[in-house]
């Protein structure tokens, strides 16, 4: 039986638990309702200890789940419990889920997304699979309405949209960003008429979908082009799907520069993420430096966790030496 925990918070348990052995399961719905409230990971490594994250912080999980301070006071995963896992992510037909292992990862219905570490199989250079399964990142989707409220008015002027880069560390918020960014520019909102969107999800992570059907609110004229790499997706885009606005997650190399510019060149707002802990760390990177440089960006946010997960720190123009944002605002 499922915990009675209902709301949006806990909307994840369903398909999440479901991917769990009986027993892991019974320990992740043992475990205290504010850590289940804002869990981020469920961390299954074989032979190592259960651990989730939540809140930004690693805790270990005993038997009985209760969080323990040790890893020779958790719960050890045994190889039963990866074999297993694995049969249940992949509906007992792992060889009908080849392409997404070969990426390391699965979507689950709701958007959430295990990911997987092994053995690499390599043909051509290119990873063809991974054999010997033995650790599972299950990491929960989580969709923030209004999340994009507050920048809005920097990323909009009347019913313009700026080339806007959102810059962070890992696990700070960019995603949720874009997914809300991307639902508020395609349905509207007081001040803006809604735009149609292109959403090139890579690793399925801002429209959540599964099945190729968005789990999250990415707006009513949003298409979504799911597992696509960025750059053939953004020349996909602008060739079939006219759209106003292409949104991405991590941009990071040099085909995805090009793919940028040619949807600059072809009228259409770029609105991207890319992991820098700040616009001075972006500028020590050799691609992002060029895009910056060019000014290709009219927009560039600065995301970190001074007043929680998500504040936007900086916002700054294309000048980059023009500060928007004097105060972080979460």
């Amino acid at each position: 039986m499922l915990t009675a925990l209902k709301g949006s918070a806990f909307e994840w348990q369903k398909p999440v638990l479901e991917t769990l052995p009986i027993h892991i399961k019974a320990m992740i719905e043992a475990l205290p309702n504010p850590v289940l409230k804002d869990l981020e990971e469920i961390r299954v490594r074989e032979n190592r200890p259960l651990m989730v994250c939540s809140r930004g912080r690693d805790y270990f999980v005993n038997k009985e789940g209760r969080l323990v301070q040790t890893a020779d006071a958790s719960y050890i995963v045994t190889h039963d419990d990866t074999k297993c896992i694995l049969q249940l992510i992949s509906d007992y037909s792992i060889y009908a889920f080849d392409e997404e292992i070969k990426n390391g990862y699965i979507t689950l219905k709701g958007g959430h997304r295990v990911g997987m570490a092994g053995k690499a199989v390599l043909e051509n250079g290119k990873i063809k699979t991974l054999n010997y399964i033995n650790s599972f990142n299950i990491r929960i989707s989580r969709e923030v309405i209004g999340a994009a409220d507050k920048a809005m008015k920097y990323i909009t002027c009347e019913n313009q949209v700026f080339h806007t880069l959102i810059l962070s560390p890992p696990q700070m918020g960019k995603t949720t960003l874009l997914r809300d960014v991307a639902r508020k520019l395609s349905d509207g909102f007081p001040g803006f008429r809604g735009v149609k969107v292109v959403i090139v999800d890579e690793r399925s992570e801002i429209a959540g979908c599964f099945r190729g059907i968005p789990q999250r609110q990415v707006g009513v004229r949003t298409d979504v082009l799911d597992g696509c790499p960025k750059a053939l997706g953004i020349m996909m885009a602008i060739r079939s799907l006219s759209p106003r606005v292409i949104i991405t997650d991590e941009i990071g190399r040099p085909e995805d520069a090009t793919a940028v510019e040619e949807a600059l060149n072809a009228g259409i707002k770029i609105i991207a993420s890319a992991h820098a802990s700040d616009l001075s760390d972006a500028l020590t990177r050799p691609f992002l430096s060029g895009l910056l440089s060019k000014k290709i960006f009219e927009r560039i946010i600065v995301l970190g966790n001074s007043l929680g997960v998500g504040t936007m720190e900086k916002i700054y123009d294309s000048d980059l030496c023009t500060r928007l944002l004097g105060n972080p605002v979460r």
